[in-house]
């Protein structure tokens, strides 16, 4: 299926750059503070995987709604969640988008359009389907972008919400960012099919997968699709084939991947490759792009040090959003 949304002019194409970059060096920085001592917790790195997440955000509107995982640190900054509150939460202070209690497993940020994250794999797609539902039933052409793994291709709910948004043409995209393993499962030892889009046929509903590493070809991919929910003519599947650099979780050693593979994975970096291409295509300049990483750098230390600084939560705001306040006759 050739995409019919063109190639991105030029700001469009820096843009993509300057979001990954963000993502990228936040993701670096976090890990650093993490193996260093100065922050624990639990973070699951999208490392790898920035254009998944990037190319397809780019062509959502700040109304239009995103669903995401766990590993949704790509996500969310695609999103636009501010890198000061997007710290704050991670860290569990009270400057957070959740105030702290989320953390970075369940970052929240309605305002932002990033409405859900979840601890629970597959549960984000259900979800995303109410809030389509929610968009259609208002009669708005907001659009939903819920993204996923792999694993989660292979539960209940996964079928169960692409079956009902086809069924009520929910203007959803799923996008199931595919690193080749769940947890610790490499793809083939836990899927029947070799192309988790193919599955889309059975749902009645386009299925396409891209090289989720190439930036421009899941834009082109991703335009497709979001402009077929906002239209109102239903969801899409999309698979944005993938990688991710490190473990599943902080301190995994990938002892189940072989190493000439994550060798190889690492050396075709898709955010410094992008770089180079985009250089040699007289797309930026050496000069600007050195311009966009410097910036990216200190706005990362600016918001570190801000969620570092900043207070706990009161104990007072343990309750708070928790329990229903008592209603005194």
């Amino acid at each position: 299926m050739t995409p019919t949304t063109p190639v991105p002019d030029a700001d469009t194409q820096v843009a993509l750059y300057r979001t990954a970059t963000r993502i990228k060096l936040f993701d670096e920085k976090y890990l650093s503070l993490m193996k260093s001592g100065a922050i624990g917790g639990m973070y699951y790195s999208p490392r790898g995987q920035e254009f998944a997440a990037v190319s397809v955000a780019a062509h959502l509107r700040p109304d239009d709604y995103v669903v995401t995982i766990y590993r949704g640190l790509h996500d969310q900054i695609a999103k636009g969640v501010p890198l000061r509150e997007l710290w704050a939460e991670f860290l569990g202070k009270a400057a957070g988008t959740c105030g702290g209690k989320g953390g970075p497993m369940h970052v929240t940020s309605p305002e932002h359009g990033l409405m859900v994250t979840t601890g629970v794999v597959g549960s984000g797609l259900p979800i995303a389907n109410g809030i389509a539902l929610s968009a259609a039933m208002r009669g708005t052409d907001q659009v939903t972008v819920v993204n996923f793994g792999d694993g989660a291709s292979n539960i209940g709910a996964f079928h169960e919400s692409l079956n009902l948004a086809s069924v009520w043409k929910l203007p959803v995209v799923f996008v199931c960012q595919n690193n080749l393993y769940a947890e610790y499962t490499p793809l083939a030892d836990g899927t029947s099919i070799d192309r988790i889009a193919d599955r889309a046929a059975a749902y009645s509903m386009p299925g396409v997968t891209v090289d989720g590493n190439d930036p421009i070809a899941t834009y082109r991919v991703a335009g497709d699709a979001v402009e077929r929910a906002r239209r109102g003519d239903g969801p899409t599947l999309v698979e944005a084939l993938t990688y991710r650099f490190n473990g599943h979780v902080i301190g995994d050693q990938q002892v189940y991947i072989p190493k000439e593979e994550l060798s190889a994975a690492i050396a075709a970096d898709p955010v410094l490759r992008y770089r180079e291409q985009l250089i040699a295509e007289g797309t930026a300049t050496a000069a600007q792009l050195d311009t966009i990483d410097e910036e990216a750098a200190a706005e990362i230390a600016d918001a570190a040090e801000f969620a570092l600084n900043a207070p706990w939560p009161d104990p007072s705001a343990l309750t708070t959003d928790v329990y229903a306040e008592e209603a005194i006759a």
